[in-house]
């Protein structure tokens, strides 16, 4: 696991419980929109996870992820392999370096077809381990590395060995889906643990505010195996902090 001297990097080799939250890029409002966006996250965060059009088309995420970090907030910027070939991930991951971003979460993005745009034309020119591979081989842009977990895909030998993957890649931290069914990601963590996976990276249950979000993340932080809690906002970013307040998380 990579150490770096960033807020989030110290907190993934400390002992302590790490909390993220993700946020989506206003679609307008410019640099003002922003800063609101900033004001509406929680302080006791270790990082904010920018999202990359998970849904919809939004606002870039490589210029919200750089505002945030002008705002004084710990960054990830999530990239998807789906947009973007080789060139341009490489080029907007180097991006993120120079302006202060503190690491890079490299997924593949469901398809688009799923409602981000149905129109437009996936690339797939690598796929997310073999971006963290990338992003991990550079010697001179000290970025953190992170990957999707997926506790409910089956067959479950098959995700344990993509995990595998991942890690040997690189990764410095998993986050997963968002956490549903808390005895099946019991069993998950159970797998994960007996594979020794727990011990090579750091692993972050997600859960999604709204009823329950609360008592969900207070019992998801003593299974063992997971280093932190990640709050999947979905653009309810004002909602994390009560989230964080009532679980205890901080």
């Amino acid at each position: 696991m990579t150490t770096t001297k960033s807020k989030l990097g110290e907190a993934l080799t400390s002992s302590r419980l790490v909390i993220t939250a993700e946020c989506l890029p206003p679609r307008t409002g410019g640099a003002d929109a922003v800063k609101q966006l900033a004001a509406l996250l929680p302080s006791k965060l270790d990082a904010v996870v920018v999202a990359d059009n998970p849904e919809k088309i939004g606002g870039s995420p490589l210029a919200c992820a750089g505002l945030l970090v002008r705002e004084g907030l710990t960054t990830v910027l999530s990239m998807v392999t789906r947009d973007r070939n080789r060139i341009a991930l490489e080029s907007d991951a180097l991006g993120a370096a120079a302006m202060g971003i503190d690491g890079i979460l490299c997924l593949s993005g469901h398809h688009q077809s799923l409602g981000v745009s149905p129109q437009a034309a996936g690339v797939y020119d690598i796929d997310s381990i073999q971006f963290t591979q990338m992003v991990k081989s550079w010697d001179f842009a000290e970025l953190l590395v992170g990957a999707a977990a997926h506790p409910y895909q089956q067959p479950l030998g098959l995700i344990l060995l993509r995990l595998k993957k991942k890690i040997a890649a690189g990764a410095d931290f998993l986050l997963t889906e968002a956490v549903t069914d808390l005895p099946g990601f019991t069993r998950w963590m159970e797998a994960v643990r007996a594979a020794g996976l727990d011990k090579k990276t750091a692993i972050l249950a997600s859960v999604k505010p709204g009823e329950g979000a609360a008592k969900l993340a207070a019992q998801l932080k003593t299974v063992p195996g997971v280093r932190g809690i990640h709050i999947l906002s979905g653009g309810c970013e004002a909602q994390a902090a009560g989230v964080i307040q009532a679980a205890g998380l901080a």
